[in-house]
């Protein structure tokens, strides 16, 4: 009993358990040592049978001898009442993790880390079990406790991998599904925490907060058209147009209950494959435990959240719309992380992956913590996230949340809450680097997936490459016109003509970036109002805006995201605790404006002038941006091959007839849309036999056409 590491074992401490459990040769023969907190006497496995074995302490047992025991070592222990049980010792396992992987996760460049840490099932040298790691550098002892050792630490401690920070054990027998944490003391404080797995790639269903040991994926894809065909697709010049939905709460069953990722696959697809889009974005599927943070408090960056069903079925969810011609875009935040003493926060009893200032690492708005992406093994945790949705789950884009706050170091912060970068200045080095590696990642492992930036400060070339200086996103959101356009269709009409500018000064701006025009789910919370409610007048009037203000999107040039329930004009807020109303589809009014959406998608994806040259000058010219005193504009949108479709917008309630608009080339123009159309639920004013240009210059034109424009409505001419 004089070897500290008994001691140490005994208490709690030991930090390199292989060197003491398991087989060692010692003075010329061999000892075995096991250790069970609960068993009463123990034997161990030799070519001649079971021999017994010396009790040391309370669970600690040894054996000596000059032939080494059976490999792997086997032990039979005894517990109280008779009951006795046959394990093969964890510690007859080295370690097996390489240096190299182990250096890659240091420097910051392991982009596999689900990989190496958290659980996976294993075999060695015949026996099953699971290998289990962990990253807390500050840790005394760390071990891995679940409901396959009664959620005792003292039973499993890991072995420190050195520097390194990880911990590491194989632990035989391990089932899957089996629940497990982590168990850290604290080397300065001796402080005890139980923490989840950052790594875990599956974990019970809140409330509760422990992660599965999860099953090696056999998903057999069935998307590889798909795959192959996006590596090469010309995303510039492509169409996009995002149905944002949140998958809790889009549809539910009638007792409440979540639909499954199987059952998505069923309803959500065929949905979205008729309504024309070409995308779904959905908000955050990473595990969380509070419903309200509709996921954008993570707590597994590594797993699909447990509400809609298993890691495989979200596989056969991304697969079954990949086979339906529709890519998935997954919203992803790498800005912050929730406080929850069982996650991430002051994980090894230290800011890990965080910054200790709080001036560094704290968001006061959302009350979490702010990720240090100057550290590496930080880097390597958030790289390896986006990388595992890329690669797991064929994810076909991540939209970045909340960049603007990764950029600044004195976001949504007062003079003396910041602190200033190396040079002084309010940007935020470390983050602009990340974002960089990040993008470069994507773009270069995984082509044709693409990136968003939810970004709404002017910061240059976001989606700019990175080898000339931008931070290398696909695309931006465009928040300034979100804003503008809001506040311009808010306004009653009677005053839309001094508030002019707001549909006019973005084209200054539209093609400094590649933008996407989003409708999202901000804007119809927190007493927002929904979209049909922020619309001024009465019940025709704000539907006829509803038309109007989607119309106005699907014609403007930028890709396209909107929130669901918006097309078919959801009347209140969203909730997150309930269903989207699709009872209001029983009526015409929401009718007309679902099938307007329809309509809309299907002409602006068909339709190459309308989002070919989305990103480019060329594709846009206006017609007619002055007349403010009749709120109304026209404009041009052209492919690349010189096709154009023709776009009036009137903004007041009041029918345009005889309304002379310039245009390129005479013919015949036949109206392919109009929002007043009575399949719509509006007064069918428009130009319905089409329109036949004249030889008559018009605002700049060769020739002009004589247009019905009708009110509060939006009308787009193609050329025969």
């Amino acid at each position: 009993m004089t070897d500290s590491r008994i001691a140490a074992l005994l208490e709690g401490r030991l930090h390199e358990p292989h060197g003491f459990l398991g087989v060692h040769a010692e003075n010329g023969g061999n000892v075995a040592r096991h250790f069970d907190p609960y068993g009463k006497a123990a034997a161990v496995r030799t070519a001649t049978g079971f021999e017994p074995m010396t009790r040391l302490g309370a669970g600690l047992f040894e054996w000596r001898g000059s032939q080494a025991p059976w490999s792997p070592l086997q032990v039979r222990i005894e517990y109280g009442g008779g009951a006795t049980a046959d394990v093969v010792s964890p510690y007859a396992f080295a370690p097996a993790l390489s240096d190299h992987d182990l250096y890659l996760f240091n420097e910051g460049r392991l982009t596999q880390g689900w990989r190496m840490l958290g659980a996976h099932r294993v075999v060695r040298s015949g026996v099953p079990g699971v290998r289990f790691a962990c990253w807390a550098p500050n840790a005394e002892r760390v071990s891995v406790v679940g409901d396959f050792n009664r959620w005792d630490g003292r039973c499993h401690p890991m072995t420190s991998r050195g520097a390194s920070g990880v911990w590491e054990l194989f632990v035989p027998g391990v089932a899957v599904d089996a629940l497990y944490k982590f168990e850290i003391r604290n080397r300065a404080t001796g402080a005890v925490a139980v923490k989840a797995d950052p790594y875990g790639r599956c974990f019970e269903l809140r409330p509760g907060t422990a992660a599965r040991v999860c099953a090696s994926s056999d998903y057999a894809w069935g998307d590889d058209a798909w795959m192959a065909a996006r590596e090469g697709r010309d995303w510039l010049h492509a169409p996009l147009n995002a149905y944002e939905v949140h998958a809790g709460s889009w549809k539910r069953h009638p007792d409440g209950r979540f639909y499954s990722y199987g059952e998505l696959a069923e309803h959500l697809v065929p949905y979205v494959v008729d309504m024309g889009y070409t995308h779904i974005e959905l908000m955050p599927l990473s595990e969380h435990p509070l419903d309200e943070s509709w996921g954008y408090q993570a707590t597994g960056y590594f797993a699909p959240t447990t509400r809609h069903g298993a890691p495989d079925e979200l596989r056969a969810f991304v697969d079954a719309c990949h086979r339906a011609g529709i890519g998935i875009i997954l919203d992803w935040v790498p800005a912050h992380f929730p406080r929850d003493a069982w996650a991430l926060a002051r994980y090894d009893g230290t800011a890990l992956y965080e910054h200790e200032d709080p001036r560094l690492g704290e968001h006061k708005d959302w009350g979490t913590h702010i990720f240090n992406f100057g550290r590496n093994e930080v880097k390597s945790f958030l790289l390896s996230s986006a990388a595992y949705w890329l690669a797991e789950f064929h994810i076909d884009g991540l939209r970045v949340d909340a960049v603007a706050s990764m950029l600044y170091l004195d976001y949504s912060r007062k003079a003396g809450e910041w602190l200033p970068n190396r040079f002084g200045g309010r940007e935020n080095i470390e983050a602009i680097d990340f974002l960089r590696e990040l993008n470069a990642l994507v773009h270069r492992e995984y082509p044709g997936a693409l990136t968003f930036a939810e970004e709404s400060t002017a910061w240059p070339m976001v989606s700019r490459p990175t080898y000339v200086g931008g931070l290398g996103f696909s695309m931006k959101w465009n928040m300034g016109w979100m804003n503008d356009t809001l506040a311009y269709i808010e306004h009653d009409p009677i005053h839309r003509r001094f508030h002019h500018d707001k549909l006019t000064f973005g084209q200054l701006y539209a093609y400094s970036e590649n933008f996407l025009l989003p409708l999202s789910h901000d804007e119809v919370v927190h007493g927002k109002r929904s979209l049909l409610d922020k619309m001024p007048g009465d019940v025709w009037q704000k539907f006829a805006n509803l038309r109007l203000l989607l119309a106005y999107q699907a014609t403007s040039p930028g890709k396209k995201l909107l929130f669901m329930g918006c097309e078919f004009g959801q009347g209140r807020e969203w909730r997150v605790g309930g269903e989207l109303d699709w009872w209001l589809l029983e009526h015409d009014w929401h009718r007309g404006a679902h099938a307007c959406s329809r309509d809309l998608n299907r002409l602006y994806r068909d339709t190459p002038a309308l989002h070919e040259l989305d990103f480019e000058s060329s594709g846009f010219q206006w017609i007619d941006c002055h007349d403010a005193d009749q709120s109304v504009v026209a404009f041009i949108r052209r492919a690349r091959d010189g096709r154009f479709a023709i776009v009036l917008l009137n903004f007041t309630p009041v029918p345009r007839e005889g309304y002379r608009i310039g245009v390129p080339q005479g013919g015949h123009y036949r109206e392919a849309f109009n929002s007043d159309s009575r399949h719509y639920r509006g007064a069918d004013v428009g130009n319905g036999a089409g329109l036949d240009a004249e030889r008559m210059p018009w605002m700049g034109l060769p020739f002009s056409v004589v247009a019905t424009m009708p009110p509060l409505g939006a009308v787009i001419l193609l050329p025969e």
